[in-house]
Formats: C-alpha cells, sequence, structure tokens
C-alpha cells in the first residue's frame, strides 16, 4: 500500500486535489491543488506544507492557519484575502493584488476577472494566458511574453506595456486609457477591436511594418490594422 504524508494512502476514500474541501483529508500534508476554496473561513486548519498550487483563495480567511512551507504557486487571491499576521502572500508564488511575479511563468494560467493591481510582472511569461475581464491599472509589464494571450474587457489603464511582445493577442474591448505601447516589441496579429482610450497612440500603432498589421488573426477573424483602422473610424464620427 502506497502512502502519502504520515498516514497510508486509502484508495477508496481518495479525493482529487482539486475536489479537496477544507479538513476533507486525513493526510498531512494537505494536497489541495486546484481546490476551489473562495470565501471559506477555513479556521485553525493545519497547512504546514501544504500543496496549495492553483488553489483559488479569494475571499478566504486563513487568518489561524498554520502555512509554513505551505505550496501556493499560482494559488488565487484577492484583497479580501486573509493570511496570519507576518505571512508575506506577495512573495509566495501566488496570484494577486500586489504579487511579485518578475519572470514568472504563468503560461496558459487561467486569470479571468483576477484584481492584478500593483503586482509586480516584469518580464513574466504569460503566453496563451486568460486574462478576459483582469485589472491590471497602473501594472509594468515591460519585457513580457503576452503572445496569443486573451485580454477581451481587461481594465488596462495606465498599464505599461514596456518592450513586451503581443503577437497575436486579443485585446478586444480592453480600457487602454492612459495605457503605453508606443515601445512594444510586437503586435503581429494582435486584435484591438473595441478598445477605449488608445487616442492618439491608434496613428502611431497604424504606423507599424506591413508584417505586423497585415497579419491575419484566426482566432478573431481579423488583421491587426483593420482592428486599429476601426477604432480611428469611430473617433472620427
Amino acid at each position: 500500500m502506497s502512502t502519502t504524508g504520515s498516514a497510508p494512502l486509502n484508495l477508496r476514500e481518495w479525493t482529487a486535489p482539486e475536489k479537496l474541501l477544507p479538513n476533507g483529508s486525513p493526510l498531512v500534508p494537505v494536497d489541495a491543488r486546484g481546490a476551489d476554496w473562495h470565501g471559506i473561513e477555513l479556521g485553525e486548519l493545519d497547512l504546514r506544507g501544504a500543496k496549495l498550487c492553483r488553489c483559488d483563495l479569494r475571499g478566504t480567511d486563513l487568518s489561524h492557519c498554520q502555512l509554513d512551507g505551505a505550496d501556493l504557486r499560482l494559488a488565487r487571491y484577492d484583497s479580501q484575502t486573509v493570511v496570519p499576521v507576518g505571512f508575506d502572500l506577495s512573495n509566495s508564488g501566488a496570484v494577486g493584488p500586489g504579487a511579485k511575479l518578475n519572470g514568472v511563468y504563468l503560461n496558459s494560467s487561467d486569470l479571468r476577472g483576477m484584481d492584478l493591481r500593483g503586482s509586480m510582472l516584469l518580464g513574466s511569461y504569460l503566453s496563451g494566458a486568460d486574462l478576459s475581464g483582469a485589472i491590471l491599472d497602473g501594472v509594468s509589464l515591460a519585457g513580457s511574453d503576452l503572445r496569443s494571450s486573451t485580454m477581451r474587457g481587461a481594465m488596462c489603464r495606465g498599464t505599461r506595456f514596456g518592450t513586451c511582445e503581443l503577437d497575436m493577442a486579443d485585446l478586444r474591448g480592453a480600457n487602454l486609457e492612459g495605457a503605453v505601447l508606443e515601445t512594444v516589441e510586437s503586435i503581429r496579429g494582435a486584435d484591438f477591436s473595441l478598445c477605449t482610450g488608445l487616442g492618439a497612440q491608434i496613428d502611431a500603432l497604424l504606423s507599424r511594418s506591413v508584417a505586423e498589421l497585415d497579419c491575419w488573426n484566426p482566432l478573431t477573424r481579423s488583421t491587426t490594422r483593420d482592428s486599429l483602422e476601426s477604432l480611428r473610424a469611430a473617433r472620427s464620427d
């Protein structure tokens, strides 16, 4: 019989980590990778060494939990998440407001609706990530890889895109008021349809190379040029 932690593993009573509820496992350390613990008050749960990767902890009260050695990489939190006094959630590898994620691999992550204000995402790997409806106001994404990312309806007011790559990015309906896009590495195939707040940057983006502007995005069925020209036409109406 296999063992996990300090207790034998009974396959008949085994629960997949993503379906585990608090106090739903006799095993220590707890394995709750990918579990939805959103909005739960966890009491005095022993989470020492727990595997909480990708766990949804938004609105969760962990203030009385023991979190020594817990693996929180890519766990999701928000401003309502409560942790024990002295626990540095922003440096834990979890994703949320104020998280320090410079150079972190977030490829293909589900970050829909996430509040990422105050986060550090310099040089992060976000290719294929779904950031639909995410709040990225004031965040610096310089050097980040956003190729084939989805940012539909994202709030990017004052976001600094720096030298990031936006090839095939889906930015439809994003709010780009005050965002800085002039120095991005590439917008090849990116779709800006229905975006707001670009203003004079539209003309600057339309001065880029033919290779970038006339690239067809098979997902949105548009070229970058067409998406930007639709914004310019709407601005002149």
